[in-house]
């Protein structure tokens, strides 16, 4: 918001000796005479020079032109103030509604692929649900990745467990082995070699 202050180029504390020298500066420079071709902008310069310095060199205007300031410079805070909180207010809303769409779209991404489909028919169903077609792709993308990580991860798991079980098998089989060879009963040829020799098999 521009001020008289500015428009003589001065701060809002000058004194009236440092307003006068303003002017003059300004005057000169803005006078009609001293910019041929450009008098209608010079003119109009040259008069908000003139308005200013008759407010601000007398100081019961200039007194009143600061309290108006003050006043009008609050209710523009407020207003400013209360257009930002509503324009924040936009925005929550905006993000609100597309988290919303976002987790719509990743949960129907998930059914899809639950279902047997591939991602081409995710980005598809998702274009079909008024997906934007740049969120679709990487929806697409990170839902089948994601089912794909799962499905290695149970191959390996079922593979583990194969291997887990068959080694297990294999470990009752010996320990059963070893228990026929140690509580087996002798048959009747080895029985004659045991007493004949005294050999133990």
């Amino acid at each position: 918001m521009t001020t008289l202050y500015a428009t003589l180029g001065v701060e809002s504390d000058a004194t009236l000796d440092e307003i006068k020298r303003a002017y003059r500066r300004a005057a000169m420079k803005w006078h009609p005479d001293r910019n041929p071709g450009r008098e209608t902008e010079s003119h109009a310069a040259f008069q908000e020079i003139r308005d200013a310095y008759a407010i601000l060199s007398d100081a019961e205007q200039r007194r009143i032109y600061d309290d108006v300031f003050e006043q009008e410079m609050r209710r523009w805070q407020a207003e400013a103030a209360a257009q930002e909180e509503a324009e924040r207010a936009v925005q929550r809303e905006a993000q609100r509604v597309a988290q919303e769409h976002y987790e719509k779209m990743v949960s129907i991404a998930m059914r899809f692929t639950d279902d047997g489909h591939n991602r081409d028919v995710i980005f598809g169903v998702l274009l079909g649900r008024d997906c934007e077609a740049e969120l679709a792709a990487r929806i697409a993308d990170s839902v089948w990745a994601l089912q794909e990580s799962r499905r290695a991860h149970a191959h390996a798991e079922e593979a583990a467990g194969s291997t887990t079980a068959t080694d297990a098998a294999q470990a009752a089989a010996d320990s059963a082995a070893a228990t026929m060879r140690t509580n087996r009963h002798p048959g009747t040829f080895e029985s004659f070699w045991q007493g004949l020799f005294g050999i133990r098999t």
